[in-house]
């Protein structure tokens, strides 16, 4: 079973705008795990791996030392107006201008279990202890874990 957990990103746009929010949704996933000090990259999916109700989406994959492999951590997808067709979600750009289809985007924060496996990896010191990044520091209250 494939399971995990992990904070959804949702967005309803204009379509004009669509793309460039796909962008910037990305880009909420990379400042995650920037802040997290993690190696990352960025990789825009094809066609062929692209789901049928997406127009573009990227992956994101940190690397994981433990296995030696990039996993992915966060999906972001452009869906533009398929699942807003499928749920009947308009807005109206005007008040007298007709009613029209938001696009809808999607992204995982990131899922948790490979981004612990990726802190955890990442982060281990020689003498055993685990390096918590600044950002953390504060809700952790130390600067290693031992």
């Amino acid at each position: 079973m494939h399971q995990f957990d992990k904070v959804e990103m949702v967005k309803f746009v204009r379509p004009e705008t669509s793309f460039d929010e796909l962008e910037a949704l990305t880009g909420n996933a990379e400042a995650v795990l920037q802040a997290l000090e993690l190696p990352y990259r960025v990789v825009e999916r094809c066609t062929g791996d692209v789901g049928f109700a997406q127009a573009k989406g990227y992956d994101l994959e940190a690397w994981s030392p433990g296995v030696g492999k990039w996993l992915e951590v966060s999906s972001c997808s452009n869906y533009t107006d398929f699942q807003a067709r499928r749920m009947n979600v308009r807005f109206r750009p005007a008040a007298d201008a007709p009613t029209e289809l938001v696009h809808t985007l999607n992204g995982s924060g990131l899922g948790m279990s490979r981004t612990y496996a990726a802190l955890l990896e990442t982060h281990l010191q020689s003498d055993g202890t685990v390096r918590v990044p600044g950002a953390l520091q504060p809700h952790f209250g130390a600067e290693a874990i031992a």
